[in-house]
């Protein structure tokens, strides 16, 4: 409800503009971000049957990326539809508490997904610096505690992201010049004293995505001693090859991350530029995940080769 000129009383739908500055081209834009949804679909699915299936994938390293598979399901279910009917249908209203739900899940699945990385870069400084006792290490029950904290960290902090947001009542304009609900995007609407909202989501970031970055740089730091102090060469580079898709997801995930947040609070980046890059950041790893571990994992790779699963792979 609107009861000035300048504010809006819990208003009940917000706005979309999709990407600022690009509205003229909105059309075409969709076409790439659709192709990108529709190899995240077809290749996480991929995954997510072949895994289960096989026995011999039901290892800690294929068991995470499993999981991270469907987290990347969720990421593109929870900002594909509505994104591409903006593009394509103008359809750019939403009803706020939509906004609000959409909001959770993307930065819940975010959360989820920096988390199942940092597990799987411990698996591989198990699996690589202390070998022997790999699978004494990462039992079932540890492997399901992991996943478990994982989930319920995103889910309570970035829970509350949204409650945040519900107890200010007065918005400057309903109008988000974003192309999904990003929390600093819906919380520049708000009209009052935001430095809550914006404190607590500074330390949201750097309790999920800081935390597990600086473990996982840890990991490899301490993996990459050990390739290098290992007496064969062969050793060493079967050791690199093995993490080198691992290296790429990583690398690729945090660097997109975090640029899409300190440009949202500090840069001085180009509006259409800002939000071209964070729904970049939101649906490239998704896309790429599947196709990466697809041509570096070799008992993946073989897998994929044998779509008739009533066929043996080993069997010529």
């Amino acid at each position: 409800m609107r009861i000035s000129n300048n504010s809006f009383l819990d208003p009940t739908t917000v706005t979309l503009v999709g990407i600022p500055g690009l509205e003229h081209i909105h059309f075409w834009i969709g076409f790439p971000f659709c192709v990108l949804c529709v190899v995240a679909l077809l290749g996480n699915v991929l995954l997510l049957t072949i895994i289960p299936m096989e026995r011999s994938l039901h290892q800690p390293m294929y068991i995470f990326l499993a999981m991270l598979a469907a987290i990347d399901l969720g990421l593109c279910a929870a900002i594909a539809p509505k994104m591409l009917a903006i593009f394509w249908f103008s359809a750019c209203t939403m009803a706020f508490h939509a906004c609000l739900t959409q909001l959770f899940f993307i930065h819940a699945l975010q959360g989820m997904e920096s988390g199942i990385l940092l597990a799987m870069a411990f698996d591989r400084y198990v699996a690589i610096c202390d070998p022997l006792r790999h699978s004494a290490i990462l039992t079932p029950t540890i492997l399901s505690r992991m996943i478990l904290i994982v989930a319920v960290r995103a889910v309570v902090l970035v829970g509350l992201l949204p409650i945040l947001i519900r107890r200010l009542h007065f918005f400057h304009t309903t109008i988000i010049a974003h192309s999904y609900c990003e929390h600093m995007a819906v919380v520049k609407l708000l009209a009052g004293n935001v430095q809550l909202n914006t404190s607590f989501g500074l330390f949201v970031a750097f309790a999920i995505l800081g935390f597990d970055m600086v473990f996982v740089l840890v990991s490899y730091t301490l993996i990459i001693w050990t390739i290098f102090h290992l007496p064969q060469k062969e050793a060493r580079l079967k050791a690199l090859n093995t993490c080198t898709a691992h290296v790429f997801v990583f690398l690729e995930f945090y660097a997109l991350a975090f640029f899409s947040f300190f440009s949202h609070r500090f840069g001085h980046v180009a509006p259409f530029a800002h939000i071209l890059l964070s729904t970049l950041y939101l649906l490239v790893p998704p896309a790429l995940n599947p196709i990466v571990y697809g041509v570096k994992t070799k008992e993946i790779r073989v897998k994929m080769k044998f779509l008739d699963w009533g066929r043996d792979p080993s069997y010529k």
